[in-house]
């Protein structure tokens, strides 16, 4: 009896530590846009400068994602990801000091953080909930996405409000940082990596199931980095306030959150993603669509665009965790699709802002974004179903954990 209540207090301590981990990996990125103006001009960047801001982070995930796997299997994922944390921590409290080398620095220390915690928590919960991995990945996926949408909303104010204007706005999530660090602690206890180093789960670069998960990955990714780098220019100039376009990107990211709420009760019905992953992107092409059609109904696309990005980010994330057999395949392929799909989310804004400057207007990179949404309509038919077979061969279900419901059955 004693050995299941702590068993069950083990596990309650893991989902708290996988949560407010996950509540850091995206409130240091999301706080930046909405201070960009302020940022260049009281540092005197150039606009190609101050966008390195929001490039240099997926930069950092898309170099350091598939370098994750062989470091955990060296010294323990939990030992990795409360490292990361640290490194985390530092990277806010640097970007505090108000230089330009400490605000880059620092960036660079979150990029890094983030990119190990990416990559961990899809096989981290494989491994430890294998027969809920929809209900929590959806679960850390709503609460990465809350404080994100809140620190977008927040960051102002606290510029305006707050000693120190955006050097704090920026530094303050130091505290959240600080909280994740101390409850990931009773983690650092899980015995380590036994015998001689290992390398960890190769990549899974062979499989054509794979790279469907990449894609869909990818390009949700670059659709949301898009969303949250240029909505709010797209508003207002379209005839929107400066101050209602960051409430419009506040809600795309609130209404995204709800959506993440639904994915795993809606996964339970099916008996595989593809349906659902199919009609969520639809909905982003529809949301793309209108802005090139009728750009000045900016509320209806800001909330068509967070029903459907908010559940791609969801299933683009379960998908890790339901097309592997085991913990260490998941972390493979969470490697794989995080490195190439970040590296494909920091070209899209570039790409996006450049046809804009060359077309002299929001047609045309509306359109790319058309194309991309209507290209992971398809993936996701691939994506939604079936099983990456690893790279070293197939290894047998564990028979104490039934899947999902929801999650193939075939191979």
């Amino acid at each position: 009896m004693e050995n299941t209540s702590t068993r069950r207090t083990a596990h309650a301590l893991l989902v708290w530590g996988l949560l407010v981990v996950a509540a850091n990996l995206r409130a240091s990125l999301t706080g930046v846009g909405p201070l960009l103006d302020r940022v260049q001009s009281d540092l005197g960047l150039a606009p190609a400068v101050a966008g390195l801001l929001n490039t240099l982070p997926l930069l950092a995930f898309a170099a350091l994602s598939p370098l994750v796997p062989g470091l955990a299997a060296r010294w323990g994922a939990e030992r990795l990801l409360g490292g990361s944390l640290v490194v985390l921590t530092l990277g806010v409290a640097v970007r505090w000091i108000p230089t330009a080398a400490g605000l880059f620095l620092g960036t660079v220390l979150i990029g890094a953080g983030v990119a190990v915690g990416n990559v961990l928590l899809p096989s981290l919960v494989k491994r430890d909930f294998p027969t809920r991995v929809g209900l929590l990945t959806g679960a850390y996926a709503t609460v990465m996405g809350g404080v994100a949408a809140v620190a977008s909303g927040v960051a102002v104010p606290i510029a305006q409000a707050a000693p120190g204007g955006w050097h704090t706005a920026l530094g303050c999530w130091v505290v959240l940082a600080l909280v994740a660090v101390l409850v990931w602690l009773p983690q650092l206890r899980t015995p380590g990596p036994v015998g001689p180093a290992r390398h960890g789960q190769p990549l899974p670069w062979h499989s054509g199931l794979a790279w469907a998960v990449t894609a869909f990955m990818g390009l949700q990714s670059l659709g949301f980095y898009v969303v949250v780098t240029w909505l709010p220019q797209v508003f207002q100039d379209n005839g929107v306030g400066p101050a209602t376009a960051g409430w419009l990107l506040f809600l795309f990211q609130a209404v995204a959150v709800v959506t993440s709420l639904a994915v795993p009760r809606a996964m339970r019905r099916a008996r595989d993603q593809r349906g659902l992953a199919a009609a969520c992107s639809a909905v982003l092409l529809v949301g793309y669509a209108g802005l090139v059609a009728e750009p000045e109904w900016a509320l209806l696309w800001s909330v068509v665009l967070g029903l459907g990005g908010g559940a791609c980010l969801v299933l683009a994330l379960v998908f890790i965790g339901l097309r592997t057999q085991d913990a260490a395949s998941a972390g493979g392929l969470s490697a794989m699709a995080q490195s190439v799909g970040y590296l494909l989310a920091a070209v899209g804004p570039v790409v996006f802002g450049l046809l804009h400057s060359l077309g002299s207007g929001w047609r045309a990179p509306l359109l790319l974004m058309v194309v991309a949404a209507a290209a992971q309509t398809v993936v996701a038919l691939v994506a939604g179903r079936g099983t990456v077979v690893p790279v070293s061969g197939p290894r047998p279900e564990p028979a104490a954990a039934p899947a999902e419901h929801g999650a193939p059955t075939g191979r």
